[in-house]
Parts: structure tokens; C-alpha cells; sequence
């Protein structure tokens, strides 16, 4: 069977390497100052960035649905089966969106509620597109991501809280609070939900949390996954490479007696920063087929 795989641009995945890979993205709009914007088609990391510190008001919405049955439509003139992979159905009404229309089209497209998102999403995209060279159907494709959609894990220190509390993850008055404290939540995705992993008063602090709770995993939930060759070491960031780069080299360097390394540091998707902010970094651990 052929095969299309459809993702979003949360995935972290750009036009550019999508074409080189042969699959389709589909661009999550987010909004500055109320005008609509697509990453990489209308604006870039460096312009968004630029708005975001001037302190432009920044907002997500989700994909015109209509736009996306149209993909839908458009690829199976030419492929048997369609498999989108979307952000996290507990991050986003999307997801659930796309699987009610997916019912129009009889089982020819096939949506998969990964449970994941940037580069943890990312990778279960490469895994799709592995399997399907191997001849794997989409339902096959699809049973498998389902399987290993919790293999997952990314760890996320924030250096403003501005940005949560306008999502309501946090209230008013905890922002307030912890502006003045000059804490720095780190946050963590396992399955569907960002939640609240701990806190710290320091960004270096922050590393190290992250780094102990990454080693752990290693030698305890991922430890089957590390035996078998299995475990993924990524990272991604917002606004500040650099930064993440010295994180990567302090993470490369504990990663050592595992035999591991960071395998990507990835720049968050536009659309996922809108609720994160700027200086962000992360890391994640993951099942790779």
C-alpha cells in the first residue's frame, strides 16, 4: 500500500525537511495582535521573536478543518491510505477534531492520537515513515504509534511565567508570586497533559533537576528501551540556541556511561512557544523504532 503521512508543524518538522522527507505538514496558525500567521510561510523564528519581545500579543487557534479534509482528499488521489499524526489530543482540540472528519473518508485516513508533541512527536513521525518503507499498512503504522505513545517524556524549564498564566495554566496570583520569587517552573509531558514537574530559584538549578530526573528514567522506565537501542535523547528550545547548546554539552556529557547522546536539538515550533515564551529549554526521552 502507499502510504501518506500527514503531521502538523508542532512536530517541529518545517516545510523544507518535510519535502525531503516526502511527507505533508499542516501549518498550525497562531496569531500577533490578532493577524494570523503560518511558521516558515509567513513568519519566521527570528521575526516572531522579534514581535514576541517587543510585547505583541500572541495566541494559538486551531487548523481550518476544511483545509485539512481538502489535504486529505488531494493525497489519496494518489496514495491508498492517509495517516495523520497531530499534536496531542490532550493539548489541543484538534486532534479530536480531525478524527470525527476522518470518518468521511471510510477508513482511508487514519488519524492517530499519538499523545505527543515537538520532538517527541518528531520522532514518531520517523518512525512512521521507516515502517512504511517496510511495507506496513496504516492501520499497522497506526497500531504500532498507539503501542508507544506513552514511551515518552520531555521535561521543560520556563524562564517566564507570563505566558502560562495567560493559558491559565497558572493563576494570576501564583504568577505574581512566583515573578517576585523569581521562580522557574519546570514542567513535564507524559502522555496527553503538561503538568507541573517541580521548581527551582535558579536557572542552573533547573538543568540539574532536569538532568537527575533524565538519568532516572534511564535506569528505571526507559531501561528496556536503553537495552534494546531503542532510547532517544532529544532536545529543543525557544529563542536561544546557545543556551540549549551548553545544556546539550552538560547532558552529553552525563549521557556518557549509557552510551548515549543527544541525537537532535530542535527550536519549538512557533505555535507551542506562543504559550511558552522565550528562553525555554527542553529535553525528552522516547521510544525510536
Amino acid at each position: 500500500m502507499k502510504i501518506a503521512i500527514v503531521t502538523d508543524s508542532n512536530s517541529g518538522i518545517t516545510p523544507a525537511e518535510a519535502k525531503e522527507l516526502g511527507i505533508t505538514v499542516i501549518p498550525m496558525p497562531f496569531l500577533i495582535n490578532g493577524e494570523e500567521y503560518f511558521e516558515e510561510i509567513s513568519l519566521n523564528q527570528p521575526q516572531f521573536y522579534e514581535k514576541l519581545l517587543a510585547g505583541a500579543d500572541v495566541s494559538t487557534s486551531q487548523p481550518n478543518i476544511y483545509s485539512v479534509s481538502e489535504t486529505w482528499a488531494e493525497l489519496l488521489k494518489t496514495y491508498d491510505q492517509v495517516l495523520h499524526i497531530p499534536m496531542s489530543s490532550g493539548l489541543s482540540n484538534s486532534c479530536e477534531t480531525a478524527i470525527n472528519f476522518a470518518k468521511e473518508f471510510n477508513g482511508k485516513v487514519i488519524v492517530i492520537d499519538n499523545k505527543r508533541i515537538s520532538i517527541t512527536q518528531k520522532q514518531a513521525v520517523y518512525d512512521a515513515i521507516k515502517l512504511a518503507k517496510e511495507g506496513k499498512t496504516g492501520n499497522e503504522i497506526a497500531e504500532f504509534l498507539a503501542k508507544t505513545s506513552m514511551q515518552a517524556s520531555i521535561y521543560i524549564m520556563v524562564t517566564t511565567l507570563k505566558y502560562l498564566k495567560k493559558g491559565g495554566r497558572i493563576t494570576p496570583a501564583a504568577a505574581a508570586i512566583g515573578s517576585l520569587l523569581k521562580i522557574k517552573p519546570v514542567l513535564q509531558i507524559q502522555g496527553a497533559k503538561l503538568d507541573k514537574f517541580g521548581q527551582v530559584i535558579s536557572y542552573a538549578q533547573g538543568k540539574k533537576r532536569m538532568l537527575d530526573q533524565i538519568e532516572k528514567e534511564i535506569q528505571t522506565r526507559f531501561a528496556q528501551e536503553h537495552k534494546s537501542g531503542n532510547l532517544q535523547v532529544a532536545m529543543a528550545y525557544t529563542y536561544d540556541r546557545e543556551r540549549c547548546e551548553e545544556f546539550k554539552a552538560e547532558a552529553d556529557e552525563m549521557l556518557k556511561k549509557y552510551n548515549l547522546e543527544v541525537a537532535m536539538v530542535d527550536p519549538l515550533s512557533l505555535s507551542v512557544s506562543c504559550h511558552i515564551g522565550e528562553g525555554a529549554i527542553a529535553i525528552a526521552l522516547m521510544y525510536k523504532y
